[in-house]
């Protein structure tokens, strides 16, 4: 990186407009400012983020041209392709007013933008400033993305059966039926995607919310393909003040339910804010959970109905005691660091991968796979909150959540990545 001897106090955040991608960003700044750094952040008119909830950052609102909410997943890449294009010239013109108003160089700002939104490495390199990555998701799934290339050149992708549970060659216990793509009808948009994603350009480090005790070999990996620091910092939610990112209003009431419940007795079960199900599957999932007698996170004494919670605390709760989940990064972050074992249901793209690894290595839960039905789901609720089998479970979780306290501490190794 040119321009070392810089001492950038002034930070500029660009996140991807997502609640999975915006969590991450926005905690990083929280914990960047706590050090005393300028914090600003530039992002998409689309799913803007709450202002009032961070007073000391400044924001700054990218002009899109975003007219309708996309369909995810189905309209990801065409939708990440259109942002990229059109926030590239507002960004470019808000930097370089940024820069006409500094008095010396070295108050220039350094630019921390979400990997998704590669367009900020252009306008960062055209200005001669400095920029650094934020991934949002596991290595371990970016290692798998970055490994379509190879089997597509091999012949193992597309595959003859997208829910084959052969293992995928050259990736550990990943099967083809776990690769992050929904779809391989039309490969071509993932690997031009992927392709810009492996030009990191003139960035000087790749950030990370994970930890070295879940994912020190996938790191290492990375950082063979990508010579930069590769700095796991996580789980930056832990780090960060209680402040909240959510872009829904989070409904507070159901920690005095939860104050009720008896330790570890409650499933808390929340698919995210992109993840949907039909109403088939809905009305299997209410059964099966209302068949377990297990209280939940409905109307009544045992259960609890809101439309979106404050999952940090919830998962934080003593008597919360197994977490059902889509398993995106955030909430698979969120549930180790509390210790809370999961049941999982991957939608799609990473999901899948980190429910693999969920069941497979960190053994901190298990998969309930193939069409969802009442009696199956009551099994699997009583299998993780009441059997042995969940009690073991529950015992890797707590060593998870011990292992995880120990790198955010002074001299662990993501407190070391931090500083």
């Amino acid at each position: 990186m040119e321009n070392q001897g810089w001492r950038c106090r002034k930070l500029v955040l660009v996140p991807c407009p997502f609640q999975g991608h915006i969590n991450p960003m926005l905690q990083l700044g929280t914990i960047l400012h706590s050090k005393g750094f300028s914090i600003t952040v530039a992002h998409a008119q689309f799913n803007s983020p709450q202002t009032s909830k961070h007073p000391d950052f400044i924001f700054q609102s990218l002009p899109d041209g975003i007219s309708s909410k996309p369909d995810i997943p189905r309209d990801f890449l065409a939708f990440m392709s259109s942002l990229n294009l059109n926030c590239r010239a507002p960004l470019q013109e808000f930097l370089s007013q940024m820069i006409g108003k500094q008095e010396q160089q070295d108050e220039l700002p350094c630019i921390i933008y979400d990997a998704l939104m590669y367009f900020a490495e252009a306008v960062s390199s055209h200005l001669k400033l400095p920029s650094i990555i934020l991934q949002t998701c596991s290595v371990t799934t970016m290692l798998t993305y970055f490994a379509y290339p190879r089997l597509q050149e091999e012949g193992y992708i597309p595959p003859q059966d997208s829910n084959s549970t052969e293992l995928v060659p050259g990736l550990h216990l990943l099967r083809f039926k776990d690769l992050p793509s929904n779809t391989f009808d039309d490969l071509d948009p993932t690997l031009q995607l992927l392709a810009i994603l492996s030009n990191i350009g003139s960035s000087s480090a790749i950030v990370w919310n994970s930890m070295d005790c879940l994912e020190q070999s996938s790191l290492a990996q990375y950082q063979q393909q990508f010579r930069v620091p590769n700095l796991s910092i996580g789980p930056m939610h832990k780090i960060a003040s209680a402040s909240s990112s959510s872009l829904l209003e989070e409904d507070s009431s159901c920690i005095s339910w939860l104050n009720k419940q008896g330790h570890n007795s409650v499933i808390y079960v929340s698919f995210g804010s992109i993840a949907s199900m039909d109403a088939k599957d809905l009305t299997e999932m209410a059964w099966g959970l209302a068949n377990s007698k297990q209280p939940f996170l409905d109307c009544g004494r045992k259960r609890l109905i809101v439309k979106w919670a404050p999952q940090q605390e919830v998962l934080a709760h003593g008597a919360v005691g197994g977490f059902w989940s889509h398993c995106g990064w955030n909430s698979t972050i969120e549930s180790i660091s509390e210790g809370v074992p999961m049941i999982c249901r991957p939608c799609f793209g990473d999901q899948k991968v980190n429910t693999r690894y969920i069941s497979h290595v960190w053994r901190n839960g298990f998969e309930l796979e193939n069409d969802l039905e009442r009696g199956k789901i009551e099994r699997a609720i009583k299998r993780l909150m009441v059997e042995k089998e969940g009690e073991e479970m529950r015992q890797k979780a707590a060593e998870l959540k011990e292992k995880t306290e120990v790198s955010i501490k002074k001299g662990g190794s993501s407190y070391n990545s931090f500083e």
